[in-house]
């Protein structure tokens, strides 16, 4: 097995959950997937969202988050983390997702994903999580995970390599990206016109820009 891989495919689809004050549909709470799992432009196949306005699509076609991180906020929580818990339909090792750049291009399995952007914490991981000042917790280590855009479709098992195929010539971070958003909006320029970045995120870093 490679050093880089994914360990666990994880899929759901939407069911009711309360957050805060009322009942939503959604798709976070994810579990493993057995054998191979069918990747299109939008995700999973057999995965869904429940909002897909704040979630899912090409923008955010599938969500990376690191075995490590799970590791880290294991002992942190004091308590298991089963890969899913997050969200996450690829949970990985040996690869530090964070560090990866805006842009980067990896082939996963028979698939070809491109880094998106980071993950913004919301009430909707807070009460998946059930943890006190969770958004805060979360979003203060700069460890968001990724979202990945599918470039080219295929499947997806876990045990599988994940290869860079190459990086942008640029040295912007998903973590990068998620600190300027949240924290440090003065160096929004550094996100205008990256590759692959999120639409989204790619329109606030002009309207934050001087002159953008």
């Amino acid at each position: 097995m490679s050093s880089a891989y994914v360990s666990h495919v994880n899929v759901a689809i939407p069911r009711p959950k309360m957050v805060g004050n009322r009942v939503i549909d959604t798709a976070i709470d994810k579990h493993a997937a057995e054998g191979a799992v069918a990747v299109g432009l939008t995700g999973f196949v057999s995965d869904r969202v429940g909002n897909p306005t704040y979630h899912g699509g090409s923008d955010r076609a599938l969500y990376a988050f690191a075995g490590e991180d799970y590791d880290w906020w294991a002992d942190e929580l004091d308590r298991v983390l089963r890969p899913g818990l997050f969200g996450e339909n690829l949970t990985t090792r040996g690869i530090d997702v964070n560090a990866a750049l805006i842009g980067e291009r990896w082939r996963i399995g028979t698939a070809t994903v491109a880094l998106s952007g980071p993950r913004v914490p919301c009430a909707t991981f807070a009460a998946q999580m059930g943890e006190r000042g969770w958004v805060r917790r979360f979003g203060a280590l700069d460890r968001p995970g990724a979202y990945l855009r599918v470039l080219e479709p295929g499947a997806v098992r876990a045990g599988d390599e994940i290869a860079v195929l190459d990086r942008p010539d640029h040295d912007v971070t998903v973590s990068d990206t998620h600190r300027i958003y949240r924290r440090d909006r003065s160096e929004a320029a550094r996100m205008i016109d990256l590759p692959h970045l999120v639409s989204d995120l790619a329109q606030w870093a002009h309207d934050h820009t001087a002159g953008g």
